[in-house]
């Protein structure tokens, strides 16, 4: 009998390339699919409420927010938008940006890829809601340092994952739609050497959809310093 381990590894190989190809994919997926995805958005929130009302907690009146991967703006970016915030809103997607662009006059709508992003400005608080875990795995870890570039000192950070380490696929307009996550340990670790706190982190949240969210406060820099300093070997 011929040993199947040759085929196993190939099968490995085989799902490695399916995956990997889905993920690059996501940026195409949704310029492509932009109109259905905004028709098959609501007007406002309903499952995330619970969430965005305890991270504008965390901001002082009038903070300037960061969404990233804003899409169309609805329903996150219009609820922070009504509730007197200013927005600016970073997607891959042209189309999805225009219809932010048309909604929303007076707020920063910018077509950007979040991997490279770099908007030479801080901000009170940042949202990356079901568009980080979009990214590899590789990709998710490297968007720390970008959170951390573009934070003020004391801000929110509210952004969704999975519940531990894997990938899936999952399909929207017939089309393979790619999700990964690492774990929830290497998340906190990935915070807290990037100057953030959790404030929150509920997995598969049955009040929010079953979603697993965290929301997380950045450390202001002299605080920062002091605890690098005590942490150091003497």
């Amino acid at each position: 009998m011929k040993s199947r381990r040759p085929l196993n590894s190939d099968v490995r190989r085989q799902e490695r390339h399916v995956l990997s190809s889905s993920a690059d994919e996501i940026v195409g997926l949704y310029e492509r699919h932009a109109h259905a995805w905004d028709s098959d958005r609501r007007r406002d929130l309903i499952i995330e409420r619970e969430w965005m009302e305890r991270f504008v907690t965390l901001l002082p009146a009038g903070s300037t927010i960061l969404d990233i991967g804003c899409g169309s703006s609805q329903p996150i970016a219009r609820y922070l938008i009504e509730h007197g915030f200013d927005v600016v809103g970073v997607d891959s997607s042209p189309t999805l940006i225009s219809k932010c662009r048309a909604r929303f006059l007076g707020q920063e709508w910018i077509v950007a890829d979040m991997r490279t992003m770099s908007i030479n400005r801080r901000f009170q608080g940042l949202i990356a809601w079901d568009s980080f875990f979009h990214l590899s795995h590789e990709h998710q870890r490297a968007m720390f340092p970008i959170f951390r570039k573009h934070a003020a000192d004391n801000a929110a950070l509210l952004f969704t994952t999975g519940t531990g380490y894997g990938e899936a696929i999952g399909s929207y307009q017939g089309e393979p739609l790619y999700h990964t996550s690492l774990s929830p340990e290497e998340y906190r670790k990935l915070l807290d050497s990037h100057g953030f706190s959790v404030v929150a982190h509920t997995v598969e949240d049955p009040r929010c959809g079953r979603h697993t969210v965290w929301l997380a406060q950045s450390v202001a820099e002299n605080v920062r310093s002091r605890r690098n300093r005590r942490r150091r070997p003497r």
